[in-house]
């Protein structure tokens, strides 16, 4: 998963606009404190909607591997 942690710290503020889009409980202000660190954000989505830390961490991971996913598609399968 640290490639997918450093994808989120390179692309931060590629990102910004998406953490807020999918953890809509975030405010702008939370968001623009957070450096691009996924334990920074855990912990915010944590906070604001009162999750245990390791849910909280289950919805970043499970954010970040879509987002990866969108960025490198695989390639389609052929029979």
């Amino acid at each position: 998963m640290d490639a997918t942690k450093d994808h989120l710290h390179s692309r931060w503020y590629e990102l910004k606009g998406q953490v807020r889009q999918t953890f809509t409980r975030l405010t702008a202000e939370d968001v623009e404190q957070l450096s691009g660190g996924m334990d920074d954000l855990a912990g915010m989505v944590q906070l604001r909607y009162g999750y245990t830390r390791s849910q909280a961490d289950i919805d970043v991971n499970n954010w970040l591997r879509a987002i990866d996913k969108k960025s490198h598609p695989l390639p389609p399968r052929h029979a």
